[in-house]
């Protein structure tokens, strides 16, 4: 610690390590220990917090529900002054360039000089316990007036040059005398809601655990979403223009956990055998999982077209992968394709939150195949709207599906690949860049990578 952070009467500690993903409950909560030194270099405050994650070196992990527990130890002879020991819990939401704005403060005393039937002298300790509420009250302003709209807490979000953040705290305060700054000791923790996937349907749920073949749309129709068919239109070889019709079908409910398959099923139809040949091959189809990060105002609205391009920040996560289909005989003027996608292990839960909110889209992009030429414009049932509850994902998609990431499969439920033995996953294409799509006024936060 500088001679500069000694000084100051305040600090906040930052982390040692990159906050945890989700990870099991350990059989000992781990205990993390900060401290406070005063311009000597000797340490006179002291938090101690027990927390579910790995190694004391990380941030301290919580789920929703958990109860923060802990102690507070002040050397009151280097304390000069003091008239009071307060803990908190603090979240706030931060734009890039704009002031933080808190959304909770929960806070408890744990010594008071004035209420005290005694003068304190040296080191005393405290013990603390904080219950993390499972959502918030904020403020709102209507057409005519504020009012108070309750939402779940949303979890820590913190990436490098991301366009906000949300920022749990836990601070210790010690109350100084009249004139005199009062000083504070803090560290981040990392809060993370457990999201639980709904059951798939009973047939799915079956193949799961018999390592049978999935059944499709047909044979089990509560099992799968199936989208509005679209037209798939262009040019082949320079000589004729085609239309195919393309249905897609995902599995259902479209909440998935993290590090799972999303079953897929496409459909194409048309009377051009050979268009059907050349666009019903696995390297043709698009499919993307695109996250959408939405800045400002409009965060909390269904459609996030309606906010600036600039407040509105897109990229892929995600790249289905294809293969024929076994399911059936094969129809003239028919070609299925089965797929999945899977939901990354790394991926950040989705939430909407006012002033910040992160949402999840599967994106269907126009078919690239060699000799193929895809129209300009096309028809179907998402192109501009985002259909399917996509919200304007992009202009120039096939179709769109909004879906949730949870962080948990339904109790009982491990969903399993089906990709052919031996079969060589596609590498990730870059969405953003391939598809021309960087729409955002404010395009520095790109530059990294994440």
């Amino acid at each position: 610690m500088s001679a500069k952070q000694r000084r100051s009467s305040s600090m906040a500690l930052s982390p040692e390590a990159d906050p945890p993903s989700y990870v099991s409950r350990p059989p000992d909560f781990t205990e993390h220990r900060y401290q406070l030194e005063d311009s000597k270099g000797r340490p006179w405050l002291w938090l101690t917090v027990k927390s579910r994650s790995r190694e004391a070196r990380q941030l301290p992990l919580f789920f929703d529900r958990d109860t923060i527990t802990g102690s507070v130890e002040v050397d009151l002879d280097k304390a000069e002054g003091s008239k009071g020991v307060l803990i908190s819990v603090t979240a706030g939401v931060t734009a890039v360039g704009q002031d933080e704005i808190k959304f909770l403060d929960v806070t408890s005393e744990l010594w008071d000089a004035r209420s005290a039937p005694s003068k304190l002298t040296g080191k005393q300790s405290w013990p603390y316990s904080i219950v993390l509420p499972t959502d918030c009250t904020v403020p709102e302003r209507g057409k005519n007036k504020q009012r108070q709209q309750v939402y779940p807490l949303p979890p820590t979000f913190s990436e490098r040059a991301s366009p906000a953040y949300i920022d749990y705290k836990l601070v210790v305060t010690v109350r100084k005398s009249a004139f005199r700054v009062n000083q504070t000791l803090a560290t981040s923790f990392v809060y993370l809601p457990i999201i639980k996937a709904d059951p798939p349907s009973h047939l799915r749920q079956l193949a799961y655990r018999e390592g049978s073949a999935l059944i499709g749309p047909e044979g089990d129709p509560d099992g799968w979403k199936v989208l509005p068919s679209v037209t798939v239109a262009g040019t082949i070889f320079g000589a004729r223009q085609v239309e195919l019709q393309c249905t897609v079908a995902l599995s259902k409910p479209l909440t998935y956990a993290l590090g799972s398959p999303i079953p897929i099923v496409l459909t194409l139809r048309g009377h051009d055998e050979q268009a059907l040949d050349l666009l019903a091959t696995p390297s043709a189809v698009r499919l993307h999982l695109i996250r959408l990060r939405l800045v400002g105002s409009h965060a909390v609205q269904d459609n996030p077209a309606a906010g600036r391009s600039n407040n509105v920040f897109r990229d892929s996560v995600g790249t289905a992968f294809f293969w024929p289909s076994d399911e059936g005989a094969p129809q003239p003027g028919v070609r299925v394709l089965q797929g999945e996608l899977e939901v990354k292990k790394g991926l950040k839960l989705g939430f909407v939150f006012p002033r910040f909110s992160l949402r999840y889209t599967l994106v269907l992009m126009p078919f690239q195949a060699p000799g193929f030429v895809p129209s300009t414009g096309h028809s179907g049932a998402s192109a501009a709207s985002g259909g399917g509850g996509g919200g304007g994902v992009v202009a120039e998609a096939l179709l769109s599906e909004r879906i949730a990431i949870a962080s948990v499969n339904a109790p009982g439920v491990v969903p399993r690949s089906y990709a052919p033995p031996g079969y060589v996953f596609p590498e990730e294409g870059d969405y953003n860049n391939t598809v021309g799509y960087l729409e955002n006024g404010n395009q520095r936060f790109y530059h990294h990578g994440f």
